[in-house]
């Protein structure tokens, strides 16, 4: 990763030359927003992975609601999006649906979903986040993919961008392991979105931090651009996601 200059080309360079981790698991490499709370109780989270080892590129919307109910969107099915690790064998509702993704400045994106989505994303560096950029895009994949390094990291990642708790790697709602290794790192500065016509208001923490298995869920909107990996699925020991809706 050498275009660092700002999100929109650091996402851009990854959508046009996506290095997987080398294994023989399931890897995958792309961009998105890890997550972002809203005052009225909604969470949203942005996925937009340009390759993975079992199947094409694709991007999805994880949302939220204030009940606690989750509904993953992706423009691929089920098993073959972000649902096959984090629907929990049917307990989210998974959508499939066109989603697009535009940016629309160097540090400004939106996400839409026709009918049910729009969401503009505004991002901003810091000290901080350029010093973890520097650390993550030089961080060789051994590392990453090493839990004992990630608890390290997050002892310190967490506090430092004051996001709540937070877990790079362990299981995820299916029971696949996961290692997740963010390259470069913006933060969200602002954030407006309208579900199905509502507005869910401004960015704000819930009021009890979620996960989703090992994964927890950051109490303010935090972009990266990352690859991750997952154990290979074995239908014995790994739960299979529900069929699209």
């Amino acid at each position: 990763m050498t275009t660092i200059d700002n999100p929109r080309t650091a996402a851009q360079t990854t959508l046009d030359r996506p290095a997987l981790w080398p294994g023989t698991d399931e890897r995958l490499a792309g961009y998105g927003v890890m997550g972002m709370p809203f005052e009225t109780g909604d969470y949203l989270a942005l996925r937009h992975f340009a390759a993975t080892s079992i199947g094409s590129g694709y991007r999805a919307v994880w949302h939220r609601n204030p009940a606690g109910e989750w509904t993953l969107y992706s423009d691929v099915a089920p098993e073959l999006s972000c649902a096959r690790y984090f629907s929990d064998g049917g307990t989210a509702t998974t959508v499939r649906t066109p989603i697009d993704i535009e940016w629309v400045g160097p540090y400004s994106l939106e996400a839409r979903i026709p009918g049910i989505l729009e969401w503009r994303i505004d991002l901003e560096a810091t000290g901080r986040t350029r010093l973890l950029s520097a650390v993550g895009r030089h961080t060789p994949a051994a590392v990453w993919r090493s839990d004992r390094c990630h608890r390290i990291m997050a002892k310190g990642v967490g506090p430092m961008l004051q996001v709540g708790h937070i877990r790079m790697s362990g299981t995820a709602p299916n029971g696949q392991h996961f290692a997740a290794g963010p390259m470069l790192m913006w933060l969200v500065s602002a954030s407006r979105a309208r579900l199905r016509g509502a507005d869910l208001g401004a960015p704000a923490p819930l009021p009890q931090q979620q996960r989703l298995g090992d994964f927890w869920l950051p109490q303010r909107g935090v972009f990266v651009v990352a690859r991750a990996a997952f154990d290979s699925f074995d239908p014995a020991r790994h739960l299979a996601p529900a069929a699209a809706a």
